[in-house]
């Protein structure tokens, strides 16, 4: 664990959006890191763009290795550590795959041999550039690389949770082969915690890589559920930092608030900051939080066409570099004296088996009765059903009360609320 909780944001250019990295200008990004430093943050999350570093599966262009190494560098010269997304993959609703991978050389991203040595070349060989950079934290494999692998993706590469499994374990593989000992992870969206066929599941996110990372997002049904003020959205991400320790073997092991962002018109933007405070100062106070990571630094330009509307304004500050109030509120939690949060002690019981992980989603039991605690004034964690009465490995949590969601919510019917 640092020594303490990292903040940071995900960084999306103010010119050109991703696609800077088509007419890369150094300058331009120095003068977004500025707005970034400016607000007292300590990281950056970047993401390279497949296609443009990976056109053909034996072609990593240097230019554009060389490029990714020259932002972090900028990065450096203002203080910001810098962690690289891989496979990029999947962005604000656009998907970025090469070519070799698609149509008429269509290939399953996950169990094609040829398609997977060149994934784990190309992650090598980002991970090896930056290896001798002080500031460069480690990559994370992909962003929500899950997301590929089953619906709502309209074309998906199916696969097993075996096959998952090992591809994550193949790729974290040679990231540390490019850069040992840097802090190497893999992304997932919600649906890995929440949806029963995703072969994803949270026994990957909580025991590869060095860190659990979560991605929360309230327009998952839960802000259109119980509205923007309530205890489920302002305490969705704390819940899914607390959700993911019952698949962790190890009782403290770190965990990373990766993405979370403040989605109009669910969250509107006059209360954008006020969402951000409540969601910051909920979260810390989980035990064993690596970091947050705001999504995202700057808003995506009206010039930019076919984005959902939404992703419009999820910036700190605007493409034109100014801070918006959720910008101040993140600069004050991350300048705030921090305090280590006490244990969680009452730990709800959630299913083992992911085919049944969709109680823990909005609407399931689990989900409910986790913020019936909440409500109540309790400070819960999970345990898996199979760990309920292990005393082991609640005294290594520090769990002194365990309840289901049958004890919390006695009324509900069949998995979930009557």
């Amino acid at each position: 664990m640092p020594p303490a909780v990292r903040f940071g944001v995900n960084y999306t250019p103010s010119d050109g959006w991703f696609h800077h990295w088509l007419d890369f200008d150094l300058d331009s990004v120095r003068a977004d890191l500025d707005t970034i430093a400016a607000l007292g943050l300590d990281h950056v999350r970047v993401f390279p763009l497949w296609p443009c570093f990976q056109p053909n599966r034996t072609l990593i262009r240097p230019r554009a290795v060389d490029q990714l190494v020259a932002l972090a560098d900028a990065a450096a010269e203002r203080g910001l550590d810098v962690n690289v997304d891989g496979l990029q993959g999947h962005l604000s609703s656009f998907d970025f795959l090469p070519a070799w991978t698609r149509t008429w050389h269509r290939r399953n991203l996950f169990t094609d041999p040829d398609v997977t040595d060149g994934q784990a070349a190309y992650l090598r060989t980002l991970a090896a550039a930056l290896a001798d950079r002080p500031n460069f934290l480690g990559m994370t494999v992909g962003n929500e690389v899950n997301q590929f692998a089953a619906g709502p993706h309209p074309d998906p590469d199916r696969i097993t949770a075996e096959q998952a499994g090992r591809w994550l374990e193949r790729m974290l593989a040679a990231c540390a082969e490019g850069a040992p000992g840097r802090v190497h992870l893999h992304a997932s969206y919600d649906a890995a915690w929440y949806q029963d066929d995703q072969p994803f599941t949270p026994g990957h996110s909580a025991r590869l890589g060095a860190v659990t990372a979560v991605h929360s997002w309230v327009f998952n049904g839960t802000a259109q559920r119980h509205g923007r003020t309530s205890v489920p959205a302002e305490h969705h991400a704390a819940y899914l930092v607390e959700l993911s320790k019952a698949w962790a073997d190890e009782p403290h092991r770190p965990v990373w608030l990766q993405e979370v962002g403040a989605p109009a018109p669910l969250v509107p933007a006059e209360h954008a900051a006020a969402f951000a405070q409540a969601t910051i100062t909920n979260v810390l106070d989980c035990p064993d939080l690596w970091g947050v990571t705001w999504w995202c630094s700057h808003d995506v330009s009206r010039g930019l066409a076919d984005f959902p509307e939404l992703e419009y304004s999820l910036g700190l500050l605007t493409d034109e570099r100014q801070p918006k109030d959720i910008a101040r509120a993140l600069a004050e939690a991350a300048r705030a004296p921090r305090r280590t949060p006490p244990v969680r002690g009452t730990a709800l019981v959630v299913p083992a088996d992911a085919a049944h992980r969709s109680r823990c989603a909005p609407g399931g039991d689990v989900y409910d009765a986790f913020f019936r605690l909440v409500a109540d004034g309790a400070r819960p964690t999970t345990v898996l059903d199979t760990r309920a009465h292990d005393t082991t490995h609640l005294a290594a949590r520090g769990i002194t009360d365990v309840v289901t969601s049958d004890q919390v919510l006695p009324t509900h019917h069949g998995g979930t609320r009557s």
